[in-house]
């Protein structure tokens, strides 16, 4: 009989599955796909040779996360740390770079490069106190009170109307603006400020790396340490209903909330199923992948050596861009995050030719077909980009759910990412994890600390589990342990 069941074998399950295993359960996870990953998969989309990830290709969360940080994740693959960490091109070659260094980024701002300098240096230099304060859930005083003070002071100012009150020119704003759009919704508000400040601080702190060979690499890493320690993954096992699981003393689903409203209604009370069913999903993406012949001809220089590049333009534009997603329309010029991570990691593609997938933000179940929107706003930035095209596949935000359940209308943090909702997620608790069926938890991005490929929703679940039903310490997650453990058992 299976100690431990795990539902979902994406980031957070099977970050679950390994806390789960390190401390001696037998685990088993159940994952509905062909592979595992959810969203997190590299799989070959377009043409043979090209590696495209599903969801995220650079993960700035990955060398922040407490969760990788004690599963060593960096001494488990190889990550490339580009110096530049994101762009925002702007008219003609004009455009702004957030450098992994921040006075660099500083200096090439002009008149807001001290701006830029005041908003983030406190930031950066006390990055673990933002991530203690951003990296859990709000119900508990942080570790870091004044870091968790100075971060809320300027999402307050970046979320409301002053949010302009401290530059001048264009590019430091919309260099900005193209960070905080990353979490879909009106501009300014709270939550998505507080959302590209804590990515834009972790830029240049620790940097937004790319995993070398996809996203695929981090879940390989994670799978892997999961079967050392004697755990299993059954793929193409869908669980429709908690009871077919038999007596699993934990169950965790990495699933969204509306999934386990589903899976668990005849086990829970119909209080908290009602409570599941309300969390509110936001607007969603719309994806492309394409194989190129060659590297994007970027106009302004720096997005030729940065991974990820935002179009979109001016603060202005992008935020009226998001207005019209989150009022039910398709955005004339939109708001455009491109993912160009051959430019560090030639792994993915055949000699010379590169990988690139972009997304534009488009309502909740939207059938609209992203693929001219994106060649569009790529070509006025980098003439010539239409050329190079080889092939390439689209995923509607319809497309999407089918992909992946979590993804509900292609809305890809499972729920929407707004303050009342980054408090109760999915339920005001300071346990938000753990459900009233005893042995029963939610470990996905619809509770704490949302979305990401960072793992601590799942791990978060799996310590509280050890804890409340078998009441057993965290494990040491580390790589040595694992040589440790497996000596042990000869």
């Amino acid at each position: 009989m299976d100690d431990a069941i795990v539902i979902g074998s994406g980031p957070n399950g099977l970050s679950a599955a390994v806390t789960m295993a390190r401390a001696g359960l037998r685990v088993r996870v159940f994952e509905r796909a062909a592979t595992v990953g959810g969203a997190a998969r590299t799989l070959p989309l377009t043409l043979s040779g090209f590696r495209h990830d599903v969801g995220a290709a650079v993960h700035p969360l990955a060398l922040a996360s407490p969760f990788f940080r004690a599963f060593e994740l960096e001494r488990r693959m190889q990550f490339v740390i580009p110096e530049v960490s994101y762009t925002q091109p702007l008219a003609g070659a004009q455009g702004a770079a957030a450098f992994r260094d921040l006075a660099l980024t500083a200096e090439q701002l002009g008149r807001d490069g001290t701006a830029w300098l005041r908003l983030f240096r406190p930031l950066v230099e006390h990055i673990d106190g933002v991530t203690d304060f951003t990296a859990s859930q709000m119900l508990r005083w942080p570790r870091d009170p004044v870091t968790a003070l100075r971060f809320g002071l300027r999402a307050l100012e970046q979320g409301g109307p002053l949010w302009n009150a401290r530059f001048r020119e264009d590019a430091a704003p919309a260099l900005l603006t193209g960070v905080i759009a990353h979490s879909i919704g009106r501009m300014p508000s709270l939550a998505s400020a507080a959302v590209g400040l804590t990515l834009a601080a972790h830029g240049h702190a620790r940097g937004w790396p790319v995993p070398v060979g996809g996203s695929q690499s981090i879940i390989d890493a994670m799978a892997d340490d999961l079967a050392a320690h004697g755990g299993v993954i059954e793929v193409g096992r869908e669980v429709t209903d908690v009871r077919e699981l038999g007596d699993a003393r934990i169950i965790i689903a990495d699933t969204s909330a509306k999934a386990l409203a589903r899976l668990a209604r005849d086990v829970l009370p119909d209080r908290y199923v009602r409570r599941l069913s309300r969390l509110r999903y936001g607007d969603a993406v719309a994806k492309v992948d394409f194989a190129l012949d060659g590297p994007v001809p970027w106009a302004f220089e720096h997005a030729r050596r940065s991974p990820t590049v935002h179009l979109g333009g001016t603060r202005r534009r992008i935020q009226r861009a998001e207005q019209a997603v989150a009022a039910g329309r398709i955005p004339s010029d939109p708001y455009v995050l491109v993912s160009q991570p051959t430019i560090v990691d030639p792994t993915r593609a055949p000699a010379g030719k590169h990988v690139l997938w972009a997304y534009i933000h488009v309502p909740r179940d939207s059938p609209h077909d992203p693929t001219e929107d994106v060649i569009r706003a790529v070509e006025a930035a980098a003439p010539g980009f239409r050329e190079l095209i080889l092939a390439s596949t689209s995923h509607t935000a319809r497309d999407l759910e089918g992909i992946d359940p979590n993804l509900v209308g292609g809305d890809i943090s499972a729920g929407a990412i707004t303050l009342p909702q980054l408090i109760a997620r999915p339920r005001l608790s300071p346990r938000p994890w753990r459900t009233p069926r005893r042995g029963l938890y939610l470990g996905s991005s619809s509770t704490p600390p949302a979305s990401g490929v960072h793992g601590l929703s799942g791990f978060y679940a799996a310590r509280l589990a050890l804890r409340d039903v078998l009441r057993l310490p965290v494990p040491d997650l580390g790589v040595d342990a694992v040589r440790t453990t497996l000596s042990a058992r000869g």
